[in-house]
């Protein structure tokens, strides 16, 4: 039989970078998944924090000449690829790398722990990035898993803007929810550059609101079939609305065998159709 495949999407994953409690509770789902028989590949911004001599980072040629289109301008895209230490399965984790965007000393804030001005944008470039990877790839995911803000625009995308693409049709879209990862809004203009230049009607859209953290999260959970509760310490706002999606929710704190659950939950589940 052939595997099922499991497009992870992280913002963060020991031991490249840890940002926030995600790395540490989300790093150990791939290689179990891959043990209980699953096809992953995982996807995740290139941040210059991210030491590439000593990960062993090198750029995947055949993935070279993609180009990300958004608010009328075109950022290249560099693909390097390094393995995941410690993974018995020889899982590929690729690294999605702009130099206006990801060339920086600090991942989110600057040095005076400002939050950056363009952190939209480069939400923005990342996760169309990785829609144009994984058509590159030419590898139709079963699943999609996406955990951290910076991959809350994906599940939108997947269900919109490349809806009818057969590598993202039959996909199964699960979100991981986790507490609060930063304070106030994104810029006011996110939401109009969220819309590829006009390839998402804004109406689908609009779910985001202003590009707050709860905003981020609402808007990723609008369009995924399946739900992860990563943390106790999530907002009240973010958990009624889980609540009223009325999706499949795995709860990894209330989960003992976490390996073995959390791939049933994956494997099993049977959602029903999504869409803002």
């Amino acid at each position: 039989m052939e595997k099922k495949k499991l497009l992870y999407i992280t913002s963060e994953i020991e031991p490249f970078n840890q940002l926030s409690t995600i790395s540490n509770i989300m790093s150990h789902i791939p290689n179990q998944l891959a043990a209980l028989g699953m096809d992953v590949r995982i996807l995740m911004p290139r941040f210059g924090t991210i030491n590439e001599r000593r990960n062993r980072l090198h750029e995947v040629v055949r993935l070279s000449g993609i180009n990300v289109m958004f608010n009328d301008e075109d950022f290249a895209l560099t693909v390097k690829v390094a393995s995941l230490p410690n993974s018995r399965h020889r899982l590929q984790v690729y690294f999605l790398h702009n130099d206006e965007f990801f060339k920086r000393k600090y991942d989110y804030r600057d040095e005076n722990n400002r939050f950056y001005e363009d952190n939209s944008e480069r939400m923005i470039f990342f996760n169309r990035g990785v829609m144009e990877t994984v058509k590159k790839f030419g590898w139709a995911p079963d699943f999609i898993l996406c955990s951290g803000w910076m991959t809350s625009l994906v599940p939108s995308y997947a269900r919109t803007a490349y809806g009818n693409d057969p590598i993202f049709s039959n996909s199964k879209i699960l979100t991981a929810v986790f507490g609060k990862e930063y304070e106030g809004t994104l810029e006011k203009d996110f939401l109009k550059k969220a819309q590829l230049d006009e390839m998402v009607h804004k109406n689908k859209i609009q779910v985001y609101g202003e590009g707050s953290h709860q905003e981020l999260l609402k808007g990723a959970l609008s369009y995924s079939d399946g739900i992860v509760i990563g943390t106790e310490s999530i907002e009240q706002e973010v958990l009624d609305f889980v609540q009223k999606q009325k999706n499949n929710t795995f709860d990894m704190k209330n989960n003992d065998e976490k390996s073995m659950a959390i791939f049933n939950f994956i494997n099993d589940f049977k959602p029903t159709a999504k869409g803002a």
